[in-house]
């Protein structure tokens, strides 16, 4: 096999070309071109500067070989980890063509021949062919598969061959560290035995099978530490969690055993939730100094946590760090069935270099299970490995047995090396099994008799490990059988305080971020807190936010935009949506907290209402005059989010929960698309706090109301967000006045706990010549959950209706056209918690009239009818549109001729 026989008939000047074009990037030529060279300059180094000219045949068909070794290199270091002794319970698929020389055009009689090549993977000089082979083997096919050559970057790969050129891709350890890690190993061991001892058939997801990862865990701390880490945000599954809290952060076990015996917790009225779904956070010493654990609560959607805990690195790095990612490091550790089939995945892992999103890069470790619950690997994926999802963004993987625990720890360091100096995501596809079922309660052999008949005859990591220390004389029977008693004896002791523990306490997630803030109480809901700011400090806000920078040039529409906004202000006194908007988070950062915004096309809005960032017309520089007030204390950011719901929903959800000093906002481009987020909306926003005892204050930004855009643009799906309110867990809102948002927004940051708020944001609104304020209304009061009618004498008035959001302004169009005095329109602006006292109030000055309606534009099944059936403190008759299956008409003629008919029938009831 001669690869490189089209020579003959190639143009000497195009070679000479193209040998330039090597010399400067090798990297931007065809691959077996880069070979052809790079062999050259070996030849040049042996034979001289014509290894082309007057040689002799032998002299040629060694240049020649020359270049075949380098492309065998080159096959060990592309498909090397295709033929490894990774999997300790299953044999390898078989891939061909194989690594055997004869399939680079070499022969045995070459194996004792020497090659410069060698100097390719950092051998001295010239070695033979053999010992190159070897040493390719022991690099790239051993306990570890290393993929790396599809990264484009020269940089990059030039560090991982150089770094995997060090003993052979492997750490050798001394004495004590083999010692520590056989007493990790012995940790994770003895501790799932005596949970099975003991709760014997209750759920505990053991990690039996993958017990490296508690040594490898461990070292991979400690590395980092000594790289700059000072504190870990951690998420994971359920599988091995226990496990992991135990033995790596230091959860005291008489709590992990009291939780089994799933008493009642402290609070009475608080729900809590599973043992393996419980957040934990802990400060850990290490030799001179300290470093944070932060592992987060996660529910059962495996992969739900991912976003979350790239939000919380990113709020520590920001609010903690002084913007420096190398102190913060984030650490998933998925399934492998997860890693491959769950798309948040793939949403989470594209966030890596997005300015509003990267948190330096995140150490990604798969337990590699080889099944998902019952699912077989080759029922669950059509890629090669569940870690080829790592190729999209091209960061490295390490394939590791889960039976060679230093390997594992060699594979961490490397991981934790990269990602310290390259601030990107790099992944360990740790290939292990499961000892038990999906829980171990759980049959098995029903899904896979011939792989559970392996793993029953096969030993555990502890014992595969302290077997090998003693074959070395690195380890006597007596130091494990010590081990193992001092270890069991602790157990046992911890389980017999546990019996005295009565009620189970949840030490709160991330407790110390949250020691100014108090749990919130019904009564503070009766009546908002004062939020207005003085009509002086507003005045200097609104000069500085409207007016551009007279040496730069932009278009004449954002001109005209900005020269109207000045004017709403010290002209007309007339605050649009946009304006106030602004206005509250300018104010917000005059007083020392700080805004992040993010979202798909929030920069602008989606109405092109916001316009926080402005572009220079002939540069596209940004412009954000936000954050040029002057005196202002606290930070301003905003991002247009990558086009995802679901991941950048759960970072920003993960960032509200690290930052209660920052106002956080996700908006979605049009309030339908809130549901590809609805895990993290179910999971986290309405339930955490009740499961996990995690405060959170993200705003919801949902734009809603019927236009005539059809069923994807109109309802934010009002209905759901109120059937998952119950406990103060959260606030919904549809608000009509900007001055009344300015407030909802700043009584977030002013109270002293936090609360999700959901608005039901307006589009129409925007720009409605009615929908403003003053600037009184910005400077003083507070946020009013209810708004009662004015224009019209009570006393006179025969008909209430009781209305939200953007049907208001149409109703009062309509009672205007008719010159109605009678029928008053009362705004709920705040339909949870329902303001029942207020209503109260407002019901007792209309005690006189029958005639109570609840008007909404939403079908009669969807909106807030059934929350308000069921909560509001009096009947209340509903005009609505019929019930539907979808939530609007795709028509726009027939979407406001039912409209039409619901205005009527208002009036008509």
């Amino acid at each position: 096999m001669d690869r490189f026989s089209f020579l003959g008939s190639v143009h000497i000047g195009f070679i000479d070309d193209l040998y330039e074009k090597y010399l400067k990037d090798p990297d931007s030529i065809e691959p077996s071109w880069r070979s052809f060279f790079q062999g050259y300059d070996f030849s040049r180094e042996v034979y001289g500067d014509d290894p082309m000219g007057a040689v002799d045949s032998q002299a040629l068909d060694d240049v020649r070989r020359e270049f075949l070794v380098l492309d065998l290199i080159q096959g060990y270091r592309s498909r090397g980890h295709l033929f490894t002794e990774t999997n300790p319970v299953r044999a390898r698929r078989k891939y061909s063509p194989t690594l055997d020389i004869q399939n680079f055009g070499l022969e045995e009689a070459d194996m004792d021949r020497e090659f410069m090549a060698a100097t390719e993977v950092g051998l001295p000089g010239p070695a033979k062919l053999s010992v190159i082979v070897k040493h390719l083997q022991n690099m790239y096919c051993r306990s570890i598969g290393v993929e790396y050559m599809y990264i484009r970057n020269p940089e990059v790969t030039n560090w991982v061959k150089s770094w995997l050129h060090q003993n052979e891709n492997s750490t050798v350890f001394n004495q004590d560290e083999k010692v520590r890690i056989l007493h990790k190993l012995n940790e994770a061991v003895a501790f799932e035995s005596f949970l099975n001892t003991k709760f014997v058939g209750q759920k505990r997801f053991s990690i039996e099978g993958a017990e490296s990862l508690i040594p490898a865990m461990e070292f991979t701390i400690d590395y980092a530490a000594q790289g700059g880490v000072e504190e870990f945000v951690v998420g994971m599954a359920h599988r091995g969690r226990l496990n992991v809290l135990s033995n790596i952060f230091g959860k005291p076990r008489k709590q992990i055993f009291s939780e089994f015996e799933g008493k009642a917790f402290v609070e009475d009225e608080f729900d809590g939730d599973v043992k393996y779904h419980l957040g934990y956070s802990t400060t850990k010493q290490l030799a001179g100094h300290e470093v944070k654990l932060n592992l987060a609560p996660n529910p059962s959607h495996l992969e739900a946590v991912d976003p979350v805990v790239e939000g919380i690195a990113r709020a520590k790095i920001n609010n903690d760090y002084n913007g420096d990612q190398s102190k913060v490091m984030p650490i998933l550790i998925h399934g492998d069935a997860a890693v491959a089939a769950q798309g948040v995945v793939y949403e989470v892992i594209q966030m890596e270099g997005l300015s509003g999103y990267a948190t330096g890069g995140t150490l990604h470790i798969v337990i590699n299970n080889q099944v998902g619950f019952t699912t077989n690997y080759l029922d669950a994926r059509s890629s090669t490995y569940c870690t080829d999802i790592a190729k999209v963004i091209l960061a490295p993987v390490l394939h590791v047995n889960g039976d060679d625990p230093e390997a594992l720890v060699h594979a961490m360091r490397f991981a934790v090396e990269y990602r310290q100096k390259f601030n990107k995501d790099v992944f360990i596809d740790l290939l292990c099994y499961r000892k038990y079922g999906h829980n171990e309660g759980d049959e098995p052999r029903f899904t896979q008799p011939l792989l559970y008949k392996e793993i029953s005859r096969h030993p555990n990591p502890r014992e595969i490990y302290s077997k090998k220390l003693m074959e070395f004389h690195d380890l006597q029977e007596s130091v494990l059988t010590e081990m193992e008693k001092e270890f069991k004896a602790m157990l046992e002791e911890d389980f017999d305080e546990s019996k005295k523990i009565e009620k189970n306490f949840i030490t709160p997630f991330m407790e110390s971020d949250w020691s100014e803030y108090r749990q919130s109480v019904p009564e503070d809901f009766e009546l908002s807190p004062e939020t207005g700011l003085k009509v002086e400090t507003l005045k200097k806000i609104a000069e500085t936010i409207t007016t551009l920078p007279n040496d730069l040039k932009f278009i004449n529409k954002i001109k005209r935009l900005f020269k109207d906004r000045n004017a709403q202000v010290f002209e007309r006194n007339s605050l649009d949506w946009g304006m106030g908007e602004l206005m509250a988070y300018g104010s917000l950062i005059v007083e020392g907290f700080n805004v992040r915004i993010s979202g798909e096309d929030v920069e602008r809005g989606t109405f092109s209402h916001r316009h926080a960032i402005v572009k220079v017309e002939d540069s596209e520089q940004r412009v954000c005059r936000l954050d040029e007030i002057p005196g202002r204390e606290g930070r301003f950011a905003i991002y247009n989010s990558l086009l995802s719901e679901y991941a950048v929903l759960g970072f920003d959800y993960g960032y509200a929960m690290a930052s209660p000093k920052t106002l956080t906002i996700w908006e979605a481009q049009f309030g339908d698309f809130a549901n590809g987020a609805q895990i993290i909306i179910d999971q986290f926003l309405a339930a955490a706090e009740d499961k996990w005892k995690v405060q959170n204050g993200l705003v919801m930004l949902l734009p809603h109301g019927y236009e005539g855009q059809g069923a994807e643009h109109s309802s934010a799906r009002l209905e759901r967000f109120l059937q998952l309110c119950a406990q103060y867990n959260m606030q919904v809102a549809n608000i009509t006045t900007p001055a009344n948002f300015y407030h909802a927004l700043r009584r977030q940051m002013h109270r002293p706990f936090r609360k999700p708020l959901v608005v039901m944001s307006p589009k129409s609104l925007l720009r409605h010549p009615k929908v403003v304020s003053s600037l009184e209304e910005f400077s003083s009061g507070r946020f009013q959950e209810v708004i009662d009618d004015t224009q019209i004498d009570a006393k006179k008035a025969e008909k209430v209706v009781f209305v939200s959001g953007k049907l208001y302004y149409d109703l009062l169009a309509e009672r205007e056209e008719r010159n109605d005095e009678t029928t008053a329109l009362v705004r709920l602006e705040q339909l949870y918690p329902l303001p029942e006292k207020q209503i109260k109030d407002v019901l007792a000055k209309y005690a006189h009239i029958d005639k109570k309606i609840w008007a909404q534009e939403e079908p009669a099944n969807m909106g807030a009818w059934t929350h308000i059936l069921w909560r509001f403190p009096e009947r209340l008759e509903l005009c609505a549109p019929a019930a539907s299956a979808a939530p609007a008409a795709g028509s726009s003629k027939t979407a406001h001729a039912r409209h039409r008919q619901l205005i009527e029938s208002v009036f008509n009831a």
